[in-house]
């Protein structure tokens, strides 16, 4: 569910905003972009993207 939620903010996001960093994992920074690769493919490191979006509110 998660996924398809981040799915969907990401669609409606303006291009501009989808190179700010939406996250920090481990010292280091993920653009929007970045976490739609990998949650799109279904990575662990999508999956910890997911965790920490949940984790900062960003994702209910």
């Amino acid at each position: 569910m998660s996924r398809d939620k981040f799915l969907k903010a990401y669609a409606n996001l303006p291009e501009p905003e989808r190179e700010q960093v939406i996250v920090i994992i481990d010292g280091k920074t993920y653009t929007w972009n970045v976490a739609f690769t990998e949650i799109s493919n279904n990575t662990k490191l999508g999956d910890k993207i997911i965790t920490q979006l949940k984790n900062l509110g960003i994702l209910k």
